[in-house]
């Protein structure tokens, strides 16, 4: 099996570059579950790398190294195998996300904090390509198409993710918080990819979720604070 390039938050191997040389197995009839794992490795590499326009199903299967027919025993259009792809994407985006919170337990807004830290390194890496979500979004304009959604599905669990954390951490307004969060993680992405991995913006979004994270939980404490000294005052 090929070393897979990481997604989101990691990245692929240096060898596996945009462009380059596409290596491939002999292909051979191979049993269903087996054919299918092989597929999945196959199009997690080439279309992270490369694009899920840019990659045909010749390219997937001559890199899976199964023939053409296995692919279509598994998946029954390349639109398939892309959900199956997106599928494997959302799965390890919310392992990783849980692993950066779980490393502080009890104490959600370092938890929301350590997330941005290990978003920003794993940015840094060379050769990182992004959130494939966002990538698939670019190449497919039509709302409606099943890609589409499963975009739209996996940003939805995230903002209820962070949504969740903002209000353990006590946030005075734990949507708004969320959303401000997940606009930063957004711009991770985007500067991955124009300013490139380990620039400036991107070290910089630890600090700034922090601040925002710190203002939203002082707010929160100022409100509360406000409120038990209306309270004694009226008492």
């Amino acid at each position: 099996m090929s070393n897979l390039p990481k997604r989101e938050d990691a990245a692929p191997p240096p060898s596996a570059k945009p462009g380059a040389a596409r290596t491939s197995r002999a292909r051979t009839q191979t049993a269903g579950p087996r054919a299918q794992e092989h597929l999945l490795l196959a199009a997690d590499e080439l279309f992270y790398r490369e694009g899920v326009r840019a990659v045909g199903v010749e390219a997937v299967v001559e890199r899976a190294g199964v023939n053409k027919m296995s692919l279509y025993r598994q998946f029954s259009s390349k639109d398939d195998l892309v959900i199956a792809y997106l599928k494997r994407c959302d799965e390890r985006f919310f392992e990783r996300f849980e692993a950066s919170v779980a490393k502080h337990p009890g104490h959600p807004a370092r938890q929301l904090v350590q997330y941005f830290e290990d978003l920003a390194q794993r940015a840094s890496a060379p050769d990182y390509r992004g959130c494939p979500f966002v990538n698939v979004s670019a190449e497919f304009p039509d709302a409606t198409h099943p890609a589409r959604q499963s975009v739209a599905d996996n940003k939805s669990k995230l903002i209820a993710r962070l949504s969740e954390l903002a209000r353990a951490a006590n946030a005075a307004d734990p949507a708004a918080l969320a959303d401000e969060l997940a606009l930063l993680i957004e711009g991770i992405y985007a500067a991955s990819q124009t300013y490139g991995p380990g620039c400036g913006p991107i070290l910089a979004a630890p600090r700034m979720a922090k601040l925002l994270i710190d203002a939203a939980c002082e707010a929160s404490g100022a409100v509360a604070a406000s409120s038990a000294q209306a309270t004694g005052n009226t008492a």
